[in-house]
């Protein structure tokens, strides 16, 4: 029994993601070997032969790999699949992408967002936005798996020694071609690996306070910045910094939520943060729930005595 995880990673280093996704690999028993998939990705399959727990890096190296296209990794992935008895995504944007296209070709279902493995064919995995846990068993001989990163401990990145395997890359479909993309550049920690976050709701009230009010609490905090979905729909903050069932998922050591009233698909995608804090003037906001520590105020005077103190 071995599995198969899927790197992620920009061709020179591996992402944090794959280093959780190690770890449920590792749970599930056997072997666990990686993937990666790339052009002139060298250095990133070194990074990977030194994950501790991995047995075998296999490198597949073609320009068709370069951005990733789920097209070209998935027919990558379908090439080696019948080897393996697990073949596990990190759940990201990119994980979520791809695993799809590989469990339909394979005709087996998909087990998405685990958080726990209990055996190597039983998972769990939250549903009804976290409020409930669902124990799935899988009949399949090739289980595919996304892996909810928050749910496991990264693995070492170093103290491995895998061997690298070169495989011959699967010809890149004709049928998609990478066009350009526009990346959001920023100094702050990337917000689902980041160990504090900020976050900021939809009673900031304007992009301008959002900023002028969050901002110097992150900047003294070396935190990254986050917002709730009403935030993020009125315009105060920009997509990716979304947190949420629909958004991004995190568990920072530290979470600190700003003029949020805690709905549920908020919630869902940050209440296995270690330490929660909550300001927030309305003393029934669901937020307090969850929160290990609360302050009922006025979030324009709250925050700025915080940072004034910190």
């Amino acid at each position: 029994m071995t599995a198969l995880v899927i790197a992620e990673h920009d061709n020179a280093s591996i992402r944090p993601a794959t280093l959780n996704t190690v770890t449920a690999a590792l749970a599930c028993g056997g072997d666990v070997h990686l993937l990666v998939a790339g052009e002139n990705a060298g250095a990133a399959a070194a990074a990977a032969a030194a994950i501790a727990g991995v047995a075998k890096v296999l490198h597949a190296d073609d320009a068709g790999f370069a951005h990733a296209l789920a097209e070209n990794v998935s027919a990558q992935v379908l090439a080696i699949a019948a080897h393996y008895s697990h073949i596990l995504f990190a759940a990201t944007a990119s994980g979520k992408n791809i695993a799809p296209r590989v469990a339909a070709k394979l005709d087996v279902g998909q087990i998405s967002d685990i958080t726990k493995v209990e055996s190597a064919d039983t998972f769990e995995r939250p549903i009804y936005a976290g409020n409930a846990i669902a124990t799935v068993q899988s009949l399949d001989a090739i289980k595919v798996l996304t892996v909810r990163t928050t749910g496991f401990d990264p693995a070492a990145a170093s103290g491995g020694a895998a061997p690298v395997e070169v495989l011959a890359a699967v010809v890149a479909s004709a049928k998609v071609t990478f066009m350009g993309s526009e990346i959001a550049r920023n100094d702050r920690p990337e917000l689902t690996a980041a160990k504090i976050v900020v976050s900021g709701g939809r009673a900031l009230g304007s992009s301008e306070k959002f900023m002028a009010v969050m901002t110097p609490l992150a900047d003294k905090l070396g935190a990254a910045m986050g917002a709730s979905r009403a935030a993020v729909d009125a315009g105060y903050a920009p997509n990716d910094w979304q947190v949420g069932q629909t958004g991004k998922i995190v568990a920072p050591q530290l979470y600190v939520a700003c003029g949020i009233s805690g709905a549920i698909q908020h919630l869902a995608g940050m209440k296995d943060s270690k330490v929660i804090v909550a300001i927030n003037k309305d003393a029934e906001a669901p937020i307090f729930s969850v929160a290990d520590y609360g302050l009922e105020a006025d979030l324009f005077v709250a925050v700025p005595e915080l940072v004034a103190a910190l």
